[in-house]
Formats: structure tokens, C-alpha cells, sequence
């Protein structure tokens, strides 16, 4: 079997301190050769500037090719459009369009901008017509919170892969029959853009399972079991959170999947260990020893 495609998500560093284990993560993960990595872009567009500068130093600084979150809460479509004008111009190519959180975050009832993209789908096709992005957008294994029903919510991943999305990446799930169920679904509808799962590294259960509530993620009892009086114990933690995600990775893999989307947390010993274990192999270990 060959090793499979991988991409990462970063969020922008909010202080030095976290500069530094960012950039630490960075370097390390870029080692494995990653498709992509993606930065996150804060609620309400909150973390615009930090976003847009760590984008760019990845850019400058490293042979990666990053993706830039973007959203359309609360700014109207002429301070996106400059935001990806902005992009382009900074060597960018590639644009992760999402709607976004309002301001309060998660929650909060969606309110579009008036003057506004409307939601990832809008943008999607606003992106386009600025200039030839790659895009990947948002998908719900378990149906989005605001969705209605199912009929709601692939009407909106149909939307986006009409608008041009060249590829949705799923919020974080454990039950690997939903993510089957869900591109079953996708592809009775005729949508027929890539789906990747996004996996999620478990660094602390308990942080986890706060950002599971916010997004409808549903945590099985087994797993919570597995982490159950670990949440101090950082060596075991960090042992059974690389077993929990290999075998997650693998058996998608023998269910024909081969490209995942990592959500790294800005930390790179547990994703790095992951992707040894599933296959891929230290580009510059091979370049070392060449």
C-alpha cells in the first residue's frame, strides 16, 4: 500500500511563546511533505492580520504550500475581496472559504454581513472570480448544527462544489461509519468533488470533547473510555492518542481513503508520529542519507 496524502491545519500564534511552537511544528511537519497546510482564520474574522502573516511566512520561509482560511462574518464583500486580492498577491493559491462563527463564536445564531458574501458557498464563487484559487471548503459528517436535516446540509455542499470548491475537508469525527454514510449521501446527490476526513490528534481529551459539544461531534462511550483517568498522565495520553488515530487512519484506508487533513493544535510529536506510522516517510531523512 502506498503511503498516503496528508495536509495540516495551523492556527496563527498568539504571542511569542506560541510563535515559537508554531514555527517548531511547522519546520518538523514540513519534513513529511505534506499536499497543503492550512491556517485557521478566527471568528468574526478576528484574527485577520495574525492569519495573513503567518501565511506569508510560510510562504517566504518554507517550501510548503499553505491555504488560507477564510470567512465572510461580519466584513462586507469589498474588505473579503481586498483580503483575497491580498492573498494572491502575497504568492497564495489556495483559500479554505468557509461561513464562519459570528463574533461570540460558536452559538451564536449566524447573521450574513448586508452588504456580505452569504454564506461558504457565496464566497466560493466570490474567490473564483477574483482569480484561480484552488478552494476547499467545509463538510459535516454528522450534519452542521444550524442544518435543518440532511436535505439543508447537501444542499449547501452542493452548492459549494457547483461554485467551483475544488475539495470539502470535514470537521473532526471518531465514527468512521458516519464518514461513509456521509459520502454515500454526497454521492447520490451527484456531488462529486474529493471529501477528506479531517482527523483530530488528541492532545487533551477534555479539550476535545468541549470542541466536539460546539460542533456536534459525537464522541463514542468506547472512546471516552480509553481516556479515562489520563487526562495528567501526558505519556500514556500521548500513547493511546497516537493508537486511537492510527487505527482511525487505517481503517478509512482500507475503506479506500487516502487523503486526510490533520488538526495539528500547533503541535507536531503526536502528528508527526501518526504520519510515521501510517506510512510516510522524513523527506529529509532520504535527502540525508542520499
Amino acid at each position: 500500500m502506498t503511503a498516503p496524502i496528508v495536509s495540516f491545519e495551523f492556527f496563527p500564534p498568539k504571542n511569542d511563546v506560541m510563535e515559537q511552537a508554531l514555527w517548531k511544528t511547522v519546520k518538523k511537519l514540513e519534513t513529511l511533505g505534506p499536499e497543503f497546510v492550512s491556517v485557521t482564520y478566527g471568528a468574526g474574522g478576528s484574527t485577520r492580520e495574525r492569519t495573513h502573516r503567518t501565511v506569508k511566512r510560510i510562504v517566504d520561509e518554507t517550501g510548503l504550500k499553505p491555504a488560507a482560511h477564510l470567512t465572510c462574518v461580519s466584513a462586507s464583500r469589498e474588505e473579503v475581496d481586498e483580503v483575497i486580492r491580498d492573498y494572491w498577491n502575497a504568492g497564495v493559491r489556495h483559500i479554505v472559504a468557509l461561513r464562519g462563527d459570528m463574533p461570540d463564536g460558536p452559538g451564536t445564531p449566524y447573521a450574513p454581513h448586508p452588504d456580505g458574501y452569504q454564506n461558504g458557498a457565496d464566497l466560493a464563487a466570490g474567490i473564483k472570480k477574483i482569480a484561480p484559487f484552488e478552494v476547499s471548503v467545509s463538510a459535516y459528517p454528522e450534519c452542521h448544527p444550524d442544518s435543518a436535516n440532511w436535505d439543508e446540509e447537501l444542499d449547501h455542499l452542493e452548492r459549494k462544489a457547483d461554485n467551483g470548491a475544488d475539495r470539502a475537508i470535514t470537521q473532526f469525527f471518531f465514527d468512521n461509519d458516519l464518514f461513509d454514510a456521509y459520502r454515500e449521501r454526497a454521492a447520490k446527490r451527484g456531488i462529486t468533488i474529493p471529501i477528506v476526513p479531517g482527523i483530530m490528534a488528541i492532545h487533551s481529551f477534555a479539550q476535545v470533547k468541549r470542541f466536539a459539544g460546539m460542533c456536534g461531534t459525537s464522541i463514542p462511550d468506547t472512546l471516552e473510555a480509553r481516556f479515562e483517568g489520563l487526562e495528567e498522565d501526558h505519556q500514556q495520553r500521548a500513547l493511546v492518542s497516537a493508537a486511537v488515530a492510527a487505527e482511525q487512519v487505517s481503517d478509512l484506508r482500507r475503506r479506500g481513503v487516502e487523503r486526510f487533513h490533520f488538526y495539528t493544535m500547533n503541535r507536531c510529536e503526536l502528528v508527526y508520529a501518526l504520519c510515521r506510522m501510517i506510512g510516510l516517510a522524513d523527506v529529509s531523512q532520504e535527502l540525508e542519507a542520499a
